[in-house]
């Protein structure tokens, strides 16, 4: 199974990078990282630069067609570009259509916002964006983590870094990786 993960060139929160890849990885996934731009991913550490990453493939080279779950990341300046780009939120929203599970966390809805899937959803997010999803017609929680299957398909959301160990087994669980 391949699982794509979506992220901007620069900005995306490392550890909303590396656990949920890590764990997938362990169950025998491939997971992709997916950018705007080739090269390498720069991650941070909150405000500060972390490590690089290489790009899998860029949005110009693959389809959502070829993954069968989108796992969003998080961090303040990943998601504000991605929802600037019209090839990413497009991607986003692939999935979607597709019924295919997607899983975000922190400020990864602000992409699923401007993808114009949250409406009618219930998921939680760093508390910031509540006033931002609510405005997009989502029922916002204030919870680790939130599972939400009242769309197409099935969405997993989290807050922040903390709540890591919930969202992925999560994660795992919706995409199939581990019984419930």
């Amino acid at each position: 199974m391949r699982i794509a993960f979506l992220t901007a060139p620069e900005g995306v929160e490392q550890v909303e990078l590396t656990e949920p890849w890590h764990a997938l990885a362990k169950t025998g996934e491939t997971p992709q990282l997916i950018s705007t731009s080739p090269g390498r991913v720069q991650a941070f550490r909150h405000l500060d630069r972390g490590d690089t990453f290489p790009v899998d493939g860029t949005l110009d080279e693959v389809s959502p067609a070829e993954f069968e779950a989108l796992v969003l990341p998080g961090g303040v300046a990943n998601p504000d570009a991605l929802r600037l780009n019209p090839k990413a939120v497009a991607f986003a929203r692939a999935f979607f259509d597709a019924r295919k599970p997607v899983a975000a966390i922190c400020h990864a809805a602000w992409t699923l916002i401007e993808a114009d899937v949250v409406r009618g959803r219930t998921m939680t997010s760093w508390p910031s964006l509540r006033t931002d999803l609510r405005n997009a017609g989502a029922n916002w929680v204030d919870e680790p983590v939130q599972v939400c299957n009242e769309g197409p398909n099935t969405l997993v959301s989290s807050r922040k870094p903390g709540d890591l160990k919930q969202f992925t087994e999560a994660m795992l669980r919706e995409f199939g990786k581990v019984s419930a």
